[in-house]
């Protein structure tokens, strides 16, 4: 789509061609991005840019890929968010569980003012990531200036795919708490492939899983290189064990009831006796309130969308631990194995292969 005002180029253009190529990287970047400052579309033309998954191009913003309206969010997120000690954010790689998360947590903190077990309870008519928005995508998605937040309750959810060097620094030096949230790179990457082939606009050009696969190899993906986001996520919990929770989605998958407990303690509301009490059921009403099975069948999300205007049907597909079997052949798996090595090697962090 055109913009609606001339844009006027603050950089110096040397030849035709150089004029040809900003033109042609303009288009790309107001192509569905109106709401896009000119500050913003000025700074996207001075990045390195790559082909990209749901948009034409991905943008190597402050060291990771990201899409240009997720720039804009970024930097007044970055200029104008200031934490409280009692925020929490959720913090993930796409496709690793991430609506699941926000689920737990919403329910897990807010268990005394809904009954995990209620009929009313908000995760019953609500998506989890309208209770627990995206920096990026919901809170300063879509803004040309820095939304007033000093009206949400307490505590406030937040969710985020940033890597932790990109948080704000009021998140970083305060005592907000973060859980992170990351998930085998063979099942992220099939899961993420999959998910925007559904969701990206007709206009973008379908990727064969090979492309798709090359690119994610190469860390060309949102908010990647999925192993730095992992990494600096892992040592910071390390560092600071208190500040970060690490998880990963095969330990969530294979003992949810353990993972919970270690949230609550991590967030300062450990449950009682009383509510681990198998009879009282909190802890197993959490866990089925936010299962899989049971998001996937709520009328929510079914027929509801979320932020870009994407259905949120297409946020559940299988929530399977090595799908990645049916899609990756010998040559990718041994490529992708030998990667994970070497990017992961002496950091402690790793992966089981199924």
């Amino acid at each position: 789509m055109a913009p609606k005002a001339p844009i006027h180029f603050t950089k110096p253009r040397s030849s035709n061609c150089d004029r040809h190529r900003e033109e042609e990287e303009l288009e790309a970047i107001v192509e569905g991005e109106e709401k896009l400052s000119q500050e913003c579309k000025d700074l996207i033309l001075s990045l390195p840019r790559e082909r990209g998954w749901r948009t034409r191009y991905l943008y190597l913003f402050q060291g990771f890929w990201c899409q240009p309206a997720e720039i804009q969010a970024i930097t007044l997120l970055q200029n104008h968010f200031q934490a409280t000690d009692s925020d929490v954010v959720v913090a993930t790689i796409p496709k690793s569980g991430t609506t699941w998360l926000k689920g737990l947590t919403f329910a897990t903190v807010n268990r005394k003012s809904f009954s995990p077990s209620s009929k009313n309870h908000p995760l019953l008519h609500s998506n989890p990531h309208h209770l627990v928005p995206f920096f990026e995508y919901t809170v300063y998605g879509g803004l040309d200036e820095a939304p007033d937040l000093s009206s949400l309750p307490d505590p406030r959810l937040f969710g985020t795919h940033l890597p932790f060097h990109a948080m704000p620094s009021s998140i970083k030096n305060s005592g907000c708490k973060i859980i992170y949230l990351c998930r085998n790179p063979f099942d992220t990457f099939v899961s993420s492939w999959i998910f925007v082939d559904k969701i990206k606009p007709g206009s973008i050009p379908s990727l064969t899983l090979e492309e798709a696969f090359d690119l994610y190899c190469k860390g060309i993906i949102g908010f990647g290189p999925s192993w730095d986001h992992m990494l600096r996520y892992w040592n910071e919990s390390k560092e600071r064990p208190n500040k970060v929770l690490f998880l990963k989605y095969e330990d969530l998958k294979e003992d949810t009831t353990d993972q919970l407990k270690r949230i609550a303690e991590f967030l300062g509301c450990p449950f009682s006796l009383e509510e681990e009490d198998e009879e009282t059921g909190v802890i197993d009403s959490i866990i089925k309130l936010c299962s899989f099975e049971k998001m996937k069948e709520l009328q929510v999300n079914k027929s509801g969308t979320f932020a870009r205007n994407f259905e949120n049907k297409h946020l559940f597909r299988k929530a399977e631990i090595g799908d990645w079997l049916n899609h990756l052949s010998p040559s990718m798996v041994e490529r992708l194995s030998k990667l994970i090595d070497e990017k992961l090697a002496g950091s402690g962090l790793s992966f089981k292969i199924s």
